[in-house]
């Protein structure tokens, strides 16, 4: 054999071993590429079903001791038997200087029996401060952290955000995002996680934790589906047995509450809504709650309701809806469409089911 036709032949073989190898390869990046797709798949499930950020409900309150705005000092467990509203500001932070004159309202609020005290916990110069406060006539205890290590303790990364402290100083609501959610608490009308809007999302601290996105940078959508979104379908295992179906109230008039056994809006709302359901029934509801079957079970037997209750697992429902909050209700027509933007808080959910049983 020649020089020339061996040179051919090993030149052959090169070539031969070199497409097999990237066939090899390619068969290989297949394989990875599935996996991953199968990862991502995985991670989406379980990203759906997590809760949103925060403190949980029922657990104590951190404590802090914090030098005051008017050269005092202020600690948490001077509220202690009162329900407290605690605020978290930042005067550099735009949204906290456009919410400023609403905190005037919120201290109108406190002269009501029953509503909560205002704490005010503040970050940056202590002048600066007390100019913005003083410009504002709010008169409340402001106490100045050093940075956000109270902030941080809260796992609020962002402002205005807040929580309600009830009378034993444990947490007693989800933590609420900007001025309406912050007003809606100070009002009693609602305990869930309330996302900004539009015009008032959250200026970020900053952060310590880069493993944990703050709630405003989410894509999920936390401000409830506007009118004229189809209702999300969903079918869940019922208080007492049996399932609720969405798909099975198609061609009848639907007001769709989220609640939770441990919202105390929730409770004084249930009552009131089961009064109106006995007496008309030209509008069905379906309350989609949260926790445990024996919770669930002894609130129904206590509020004496009646209409069907339906347990999601953690948030996956109140997801699909975009909003993280209790109560609050949706009305969904006899097409299956939401027929209006969500309601928030017992007098905003009652007078939904009041219009709509009108406009039958």
């Amino acid at each position: 054999m020649n020089p020339l036709t061996l040179a051919v032949i090993s030149l052959y073989l090169l070539l031969a071993f070199a497409c097999w190898m990237a066939y090899q390869l390619l068969r290989q990046n297949g394989r990875m590429l599935m996996r991953i797709e199968a990862l991502e798949t995985r991670l989406g499930a379980a990203i759906a079903e997590a809760p949103p950020g925060g403190l949980p409900r029922g657990t104590p309150a951190p404590p802090f001791e914090l030098p005051t705005l008017d050269n005092g000092v202020t600690n948490l467990e001077r509220f202690r038997g009162r329900k407290t509203l605690l605020v978290f500001f930042d005067p550099r932070c735009g949204f906290c200087q456009q919410m400023a004159p609403k905190i005037v309202e919120m201290q109108r609020e406190q002269t009501v029996d029953g509503q909560p005290a205002l704490l005010l916990v503040t970050t940056g110069d202590a002048e600066r401060n007390r100019h913005v406060f003083a410009e504002h006539r709010i008169d409340a205890v402001v106490a100045l952290q050093q940075h956000t290590e109270v902030m941080a303790r809260y796992q609020a990364r962002g402002t205005p955000t807040g929580y309600l402290i009830d009378e034993q100083g444990m947490i007693a609501s989800d933590l609420a995002i900007g001025s309406s959610a912050l007003l809606a608490l100070a009002r009693g009308e609602a305990s869930g996680n309330i996302a900004p809007g539009e015009d008032e999302r959250t200026d970020q601290a900053p952060r310590t934790d880069r493993g944990n996105r703050p709630l405003s940078a989410s894509r999920i959508t936390r401000d409830g589906l506007a009118a004229g979104t189809a209702a999300p379908p969903f079918r869940l295992p019922r208080v007492g047995g049996g399932e609720v179906d969405l798909a099975g109230y198609r061609g009848r008039k639907l007001l769709l509450v989220f609640s939770d056994p441990y919202c105390g809006p929730c409770q004084r709302l249930a009552p009131e809504l089961e009064q109106r359901h006995r007496r008309r029934r030209d509008v069905d509801v379906l309350m989609v709650s949260r926790g445990g079957e024996s919770e669930n079970r002894k609130k129904i037997a206590e509020q004496g309701l009646t209409f069907p209750v339906g347990l999601q697992r953690h948030w996956e429902v109140s997801r699909a809806y975009g909003m993280f909050a209790t109560p609050i209700a949706f009305l969904v027509d006899e097409e299956g469409v939401i027929a209006r933007n969500v309601a928030v808080g017992p007098d905003a959910i009652l007078a939904v089911f009041d219009t709509a049983q009108q406009a039958n």
